[in-house]
């Protein structure tokens, strides 16, 4: 008995998820802009990390949208994952004011963790495993983690909205 094909093709899901991840890259880029007075008083960390995450957002509806299992999409992939591990990486480097690591970093860690198993599940063919840690990835990594560097009065927040 034949398991169910796995279509390649995207779903509504992986539409809207390139989508918001236009929107969230969007939102990114007006707030720095709108932001230009306080650049010269951002560590350098602080804009590697904006560059780093504003990779994988514009890659998100590339990898999402277009066909899979091609050398393209492989090669756009790892340079997701590089991406995606850079910015998880140095968010070590970014703390409170008091200098601790917040909750936040527990979101890197686990980062780190599904890069990983997403890189196996893809060496491994396991399609459907590949795009639901993929699926997991842009909604808590890129998504739900993009969304609270807006509200709280945080840098991005304070030159978007304020």
């Amino acid at each position: 008995m034949a398991g169910k094909a796995i279509s390649w093709a995207p779903d509504r899901m992986e539409k809207a998820l390139g989508l918001l991840a236009l929107i969230m890259l969007a939102c990114i880029v007006t707030a720095v802009l709108r932001g230009s007075a306080d650049w010269s008083k951002l560590p350098a960390v602080v804009w590697f990390h904006l560059a780093t995450i504003c990779l994988p957002l514009a890659l998100t509806p590339v990898l999402m949208w277009s066909p899979r299992g091609t050398v393209r999409h492989r090669t756009l992939g790892y340079v997701w994952v590089a991406s995606m591990a850079a910015t998880a990486i140095d968010s070590f480097w970014i703390r409170s004011g008091d200098g601790r690591l917040g909750p936040i970093h527990i979101l890197s860690t686990v980062t780190l963790l599904l890069l990983v198993l997403l890189l196996v599940k893809a060496r491994r063919h396991q399609v459907s495993g590949h795009r639901t840690t993929a699926r997991g990835l842009v909604i808590g990594s890129l998504l739900i983690a993009g969304f609270f560097t807006f509200p709280f009065n945080r840098l991005l927040g304070r030159w978007l909205l304020g």
